[in-house]
């Protein structure tokens, strides 16, 4: 997958013969290499518009949307599935509970665990439940020993699943962890984080241990990083970001570095800086800037190394569909093709295929979006 402007590249081969009567003869042969922009196509809709909702690719290349809330602000309950092929949504069966700002995680046999949230914004949910992709049905199973939203998950090279902070009222952080076990469905309490926290982010180191970055504790923003230990399961405060924020994404590269980009560090002021961290050392340097400061956007680790970061806010009411790309290697940002709708809130998941599917979300104040678009 390439970015950019189109290129087309002449290649030109010159071989030289000759004939009985020693005339020079000359042959040429021309290459044309043509580079593919990855564009965005827009493909269909799903069958309700939908915001705070999570997006999983499950391992037969479809993609499950659930939960969230709608333009009344009232929690869903619903789930769809994208087909890969037909480029469709259908509708499966519904959880129990309505749910948003809740958290969906891939098990290791497949199904998919969805944990907490809030189905009015004042108070957290401790139950959880389980997709199964194969039959289509949810099934209740342990509940979390703190109710939480805002929250991260995480899942463990043992296959468990650790839920991180979060939030019981919206606002009040917590520091609690704690593990879920799918052969028994049930949650055991781990080591607790220095710093109360949500909104933070987190993400699996290559070692497997998880660094968890950044966020709100009561209504002061963090710089500070913790690393949960999966051997001894206990959190070390390791370096901090220079730079305090919230809604900014946290992704893990192909070095093993971690990137952390965007996002507030309050006062209505989004956030263009983006910060390396190298976790032998603990250390964060500060990488190239994104072109346009941002907020509440998503960010997807191509099949190519590089990182996609599409739509977002800046606080004044606008979504973006503009999207930018990080080089690896150069530690820099360049533009790409932007989003047939503007966007932020919405959710995205890297496709069997590599592509990126981008779905729901809200454009402007408040038209909450039911569209969907791949990029690739």
């Amino acid at each position: 997958m390439a970015t950019g402007k189109r290129s087309t590249t002449l290649m030109l081969t010159t071989t030289k013969s000759s004939t009985t009567t020693k005339i020079p003869s000359t042959t040429t042969t021309t290459t044309i290499t043509t580079t593919k922009e990855a564009v965005w196509v827009p493909t269909g809709s799903m069958n309700r518009a939908r915001i705070y909702h999570t997006q999983v690719t499950l391992e037969n290349g479809n993609v499950l949307v659930v939960g969230g809330t709608t333009d009344t602000n009232t929690a869903l309950s619903s789930a769809e599935v994208y087909n890969l092929s037909t480029r469709l949504w259908t509708t499966t069966t519904s959880m129990s509970t309505a749910r948003f700002f809740h958290t969906a995680s891939i098990l290791a046999n497949g199904n998919v665990l969805v944990v907490g949230g809030t189905a009015d914004i004042k108070a957290g949910l401790s139950s959880a439940e389980v997709y199964n992709p194969s039959t289509g049905l949810w099934t209740t199973t342990g509940s979390m020993s703190t109710a939480r939203f805002f929250h991260t998950a995480s899942i463990l090279a043992n296959g468990n699943v650790l839920v991180v902070g979060g939030t019981a009222d919206s606002k009040t952080g917590l520091s609690s962890a704690e593990v879920y076990n799918p052969s028994t469905g049930l949650w055991t309490t781990t080591g607790s984080m220095s710093t109360e926290r949500y909104y933070h982010t987190a993400s699996i180191l290559a070692n497997g241990n998880v660094l968890v970055v950044g966020g709100l504790t009561g209504m002061a923003l963090l710089s500070s990083a913790e690393v949960y230990n999966i051997s001894t399961r206990l959190w070390t405060t390791t370096g901090s970001m220079s730079t305090a924020r919230y809604y900014h994404t946290q992704v893990t590269l192909a070095n093993g570095n971690v990137l952390v980009t965007g996002g507030t560090a309050g006062n209505g002021i989004a956030l263009n800086s983006a910060e390396v961290c190298d976790p032998s050392t603990g250390v964060w340097t500060t990488t190239g800037t994104v072109n346009i400061a941002r907020l509440l956007f998503t960010a997807s680790v191509l099949t190519n190394g590089s990182v996609l970061v599409a739509g977002g806010t800046d606080f004044s009411d606008n979504a973006f569909s503009n999207v930018e790309v990080y080089n690896l290697s150069a530690g820099l940002w360049t533009t790409a093709g932007s989003m047939s709708t503007a966007r932020y809130y919405h959710t995205a998941s890297i496709l069997t295929n590599g592509n990126v599917l981008v779905a729901g979300g809200v454009h402007g104040r408040s038209t909450i979006l039911s569209s969907a678009e791949v990029y690739g």
